[in-house]
């Protein structure tokens, strides 16, 4: 799999990034951490070389499960992993209140002070056992600390070799501008915002300014948290402890609607040997601007179908095909009220 370079940072990530959220237990209902660290093998056999995660997912349990997973082949992957979400303090802006599996609560705070960023970042390198990250993101603006300041932190670990560059995640165009003035000298390498098929709003702005500015775009939820892989059917059943079980966007109604859509376009899935999940992605990668799509994972099986979507090659007809069927589907924000 050919990597692609990040924006105009030296750093170069596979187009399909393993995101290991699901490995941390935490809003997925669980995981097989033997399994996790099986996957992320299997992830590098097959050329997705790039893993995005967070000190947050399990509350750093994603983190000691990758950094056993890349023992002996550091040099083979790009970690990508993130700051700025806190459950261990209370400083900051409170974001939301959740659990753990076992039932434990946390109160999460969005925190971009300088003295939290550093502190993370040395959290994250003893969890994963490196002596590097490749790229660091901010997971969330922090309303309560100026960007400046979190940049000026940011920019210093880069310096000082502990980080490789520097991207942020869920940014305005408004805020990554000022992000991008405030490193000064180093680039900033990318944005991390949510896109799919079914949902297109960084087409607005945020997609335009960082082609514009050359800042390179992971994208998450491509296959929108599974539902647009076509194994969401009507009798799928989510536990609690999983997100998904309140996502409106997976109630019967809007399920409905996105199975019909994946219906018409069997055809071409089955004409080109690929999966209504390669589709979605390989949708996303097709985009201009966009440098890599973040897809989770549970098991070897699955990565290696994910890495499929990175060589899936059609024609523009069938991407308009493609853009006809979903650009007509509408969900209910709040169906059954």
């Amino acid at each position: 799999m050919n990597k692609r370079n990040l924006g105009l940072s030296a750093l170069q990530i596979s187009p399909v990034t393993l995101g290991a959220w699901a490995m941390g237990g935490w809003f997925w209902g669980g995981a097989d951490d033997d399994e996790s660290a099986a996957t992320v093998r299997a992830a590098v056999d097959v050329g997705i070389t790039s893993i995005d995660t967070a000190p947050v997912y399990g509350f750093g349990h994603s983190e000691r499960v990758l950094g056993r997973a890349i023992r002996g082949i550091r040099d083979q992957v790009q970690i990508l992993t993130k700051v700025g979400l806190r459950w261990d303090c209370e400083d900051g802006d409170h974001f939301f209140d959740t659990e753990d599996p076992a039932g434990k609560r946390y109160r999460l705070y969005r925190n971009l002070r300088p003295d939290s960023v550093r502190a993370e970042v040395d959290s994250s390198l003893a969890r994963l056992g490196v002596d590097h990250i490749d790229l660091i993101q901010c997971h969330w603006p922090d309303p309560s600390t100026p960007i400046p300041e979190t940049m000026g932190a940011l920019a210093a670990l880069v310096q000082a070799g502990k980080v490789g560059a520097v991207g942020v995640s869920n940014f305005s165009v408004e805020q990554l501008a000022e992000a991008q003035a405030a490193l000064g000298d180093i680039p900033l390498a990318s944005d991390q915002p949510k896109y799919s098929v079914i949902d297109r709003r960084i087409e607005r702005d945020v997609l335009p300014w960082c082609r514009e500015n050359q800042v390179g775009v992971v994208v998450y939820s491509p296959m929108a948290r599974g539902l647009l892989t076509g194994r969401v059917t009507m009798d799928r059943v989510f536990a609690d402890s999983d997100g998904r079980s309140t996502d409106p966007r997976f109630h019967p109604v809007n399920r409905k609607r996105v199975l019909d859509a994946l219906a018409q376009l069997a055809e071409l899935v089955e004409a080109h040997g690929i999966t209504p999940a390669n589709l979605v992605v390989a949708w996303a990668l097709h985009q201009p601007g966009i440098t890599a799509a973040l897809v989770g994972a549970r098991t070897p099986a699955q990565v290696r179908e994910n890495a499929v979507a990175a060589a899936v090659k059609l024609s523009d007809e069938e991407w308009s095909q493609v853009d006809a069927v979903f650009g007509s589907l509408r969900l209910e924000r709040k169906p059954g009220a």
